[in-house]
């Protein structure tokens, strides 16, 4: 009895020492830190407010970065978390409309990622989460022959070209996200 104690005291002592346990900051594929998700255009969500049907709904951040709600119009939504979304709408739906309104939103539809240069089918492919550099590259149909697979540039958040980071295949995507898998010469 007292063996299995030990044993089972090791295994958690283990699994409490393991990289990235504990850790607020959460991880994605390789143990790379994830980006806290930033809505952008093209982004569609669900806002549900709760005992208000006719509050709720589905709506898309349109162009100007902003969504079109029921009775408070226009909320910026672009550069905003779920959460600081959620806040922006609480303060409006309190000016005047609801007591004590409690909102939910969820992203229903990501934006899409870009992959461009050697891969069989570059273009815009919806985001799914989780991905990888290998996956995009896999739903764009492969490397070509000519495809320098050691020099893979992302570029983060609609930045200029000069801002693009080399990075591994595994490392992760997000939406809004140009991949760029550069041409080898030999």
């Amino acid at each position: 009895m007292v063996r299995l104690r030990l044993v089972l005291c090791a295994v958690l002592l283990a699994l409490a020492l393991l990289p990235g346990r504990g850790s607020a900051q959460s991880s994605g594929p390789a143990g790379a830190p994830q980006a806290v998700y930033r809505l952008d255009t093209g982004d569609k969500l669900r806002v549900t407010v709760f005992d208000e049907e006719d509050l709720s709904g589905e709506f898309e951040v349109n162009s100007t970065g902003v969504i079109s709600l029921p009775l408070i119009g226009e909320v910026k939504a672009e550069g905003r978390t779920l959460s600081e979304l959620e806040q922006a709408i609480v303060a409006k739906l309190l000016n005047g409309y609801l007591k004590n309104p409690r909102v939910s939103i969820e992203v229903l539809n990501y934006r899409p990622f870009y992959i461009l240069g050697e891969v069989n089918n570059p273009g815009s492919y919806p985001y799914v989460s989780g991905m990888t550099v290998l996956n995009a590259v896999a739903l764009a149909g492969g490397y070509t022959y000519r495809a320098r697979k050691d020099r893979i540039l992302i570029q983060r958040n609609g930045a200029d070209k000069d801002s693009a980071t080399v990075v591994g295949e595994r490392a992760a995507v997000l939406p809004g996200d140009i991949i760029t898998v550069d041409e080898r010469f030999f």
